[in-house]
């Protein structure tokens, strides 16, 4: 039952990604949507590409087996869209580029800066991929006893035949569509899980358990408050650096509707994020017994309901899974496509198409080689180089107009890279215990302040290095729209 729920899922998502073929026709489309995409649809269409197998399966997993502390994540989450609502996301659709390289180019005047932007782009996008192929291959073989590439490679060619078929615009259906199937397939089997935990006389987690896995910093993490301040900083100013989100933004038709598609999407992930957190509390109840608790979410329903009806629902909470796979890893797929196709391609609609097929069997194959992680740790991961990067450009390169080349590509190299070496040292031989090991696993509270000081301090340094247009630039990125001023697509010099 659960293999036709994925099977439905996949074919779902073919077909209307396929919708997109007959209304994408130029690179905007492929792109970008045209900058015709509505608020709502645009919101919906984030929060099904947001929503990943870190927020389906990971939060449920990691507040099983470490407590209260991790509901930070859903928290930095969905806060980081207030940061972005605040700082970022009109100023940037006003920018009138395709993709963070092109702002960075536009807003700093240099093919250096743009270059560094698209090899991060390209990192995070690969970080944030292996996961999600990862858990597909984990609930495969937890539901039919697939090998663990299965899976990923499912994900995979759904994916590419998604984004090759329509672009930005195919996606943008499917992930729509994506964002009300998760929520359903987790919402409407924890109404039954509740009143099954009711029946059985609603039991609460234990003793040990209320003196310390209830209770703040008492979940098990060594150097706990550091952690934890470092996770908040990390999903609070990530999310401003994910390629894949601010991508979205460009297909507003202006700032005025960046900001609206912003709010909604605050609301669309409140709601959605309430209900994880319950899955790994009753985790805690039914199932401490899991090894790899990623799969809880997939586990209670057979466990506390059973029968045919946990078979169904169990098949429903599969769905919603692979859904997250398939629409996270479309989002990601068309950031990282987009800056390979303009930067290392030709541009246009067949350089689009050849980088779709790269962007996606790269983090296939290394998703295949790499040891698995828990999914929210490794895309906490991808949070923290977002945040140690592109939130630095992005905020001083919006709001100060001091920001030299220099500085910006001095911030990028020693932010971006300590955060990625953090990264890369976890993943392939951690994790590490003591200070070391905290410090390697939430790189966020040390990376991010470097970088600000960083680009800061060689800007002062350097102020012969601040672009000559940056006055141009930004009356284009703060000027309202009502002012109706030229906003025409801007091109990067390369093309």
């Amino acid at each position: 039952m659960s293999l036709t729920a994925v099977l439905v899922v996949v074919v779902a998502a073919i077909l209307i990604g396929a919708f997109g073929i007959r209304v994408s026709r130029t690179t905007s489309d492929f792109y970008v949507a045209s900058r015709t995409v509505s608020p709502l649809w645009n919101a919906s269409a984030i929060g099904g590409e947001y929503l990943s197998a870190a927020s389906f399966l990971g939060i449920a997993g990691l507040i099983l087996s470490f407590g209260v502390d991790m509901l930070w994540l859903p928290v930095g989450w969905t806060g980081g869209y207030l940061v972005l609502l605040v700082l970022v996301s009109a100023p940037l659709r006003r920018s009138g580029a395709y993709t963070l390289p092109d702002f960075a180019e536009a807003r700093l005047e240099s093919m250096t800066v743009r270059r560094t932007a698209s090899v991060l782009v390209v990192l995070i996008g690969g970080l944030y991929l292996m996961p999600q192929f990862q858990s597909a291959g984990l609930v495969l073989r937890t539901i039919t006893g697939a090998p663990v590439w299965a899976g990923g490679l499912l994900v995979a060619g759904v994916v590419a035949v998604n984004v090759l078929s329509g672009g930005m615009r195919s996606i943008t259906f499917v992930q729509a569509f994506q964002y009300w199937l998760k929520l359903t397939a987790l919402a409407v089997p924890l109404v039954f899980l509740l009143m099954a935990w009711q029946a059985d006389g609603a039991p609460g987690v234990t003793a040990l358990d209320e003196a310390t896995w209830q209770v703040p910093l008492g979940g098990g993490k060594e150097y706990g408050v550091y952690t934890t301040y470092s996770l908040i900083l990390a999903t609070f100013l990530g999310t401003m650096g994910l390629p894949h989100v601010l991508v979205r933004f460009y297909t507003n038709p202006d700032g005025r509707a960046a900001r609206r598609t912003t709010l909604v999407v605050l609301t669309l992930l409140g709601a959605f994020y309430l209900l994880p957190a319950v899955y790994g509390w009753l985790g805690r109840i039914y199932a401490p017994d899991l090894v790899r608790t990623d799969a809880v979410v997939l586990t209670l329903p057979s466990r506390m309901v059973g029968g045919t009806l946990g078979d169904v629902l169990t098949a429903l909470v599969t769905a919603g899974a692979f859904a997250a796979f398939l629409s996270t890893s479309s989002g990601l797929t068309v950031s990282v496509a987009g800056v390979i196709a303009q930067d290392l391609l030709k541009g246009g609609v067949r350089s689009f198409r050849i980088a779709t097929l790269m962007a996606v069997t790269v983090p296939l194959a290394l998703a295949l080689w790499a040891r698995a992680l828990p999914v929210a740790d490794v895309v906490g991961l991808a949070f923290a180089v977002a945040a140690s990067s592109f939130c630095p450009l992005l905020v001083l390169g919006i709001w100060w107009r001091r920001l030299s080349t220099t500085g910006a590509l001095a911030g990028l190299f020693v932010g971006g890279g300590l955060a990625c070496a953090a990264v890369l040292v976890t993943i392939v031989a951690g994790p590490f215990e003591g200070p070391a090991g905290a410090l390697l696993a939430q790189p966020a509270a040390w990376t991010v302040p470097i970088a600000f000081a960083v680009m800061v301090s060689v800007s002062f340094l350097t102020p012969d290095r601040v672009p000559l247009g940056v006055a141009r630039t930004m009356v284009r990125l703060h000027t309202p729209e009502a002012l109706d001023l030229d906003r025409g697509d801007w091109r990067p010099r390369s093309s």
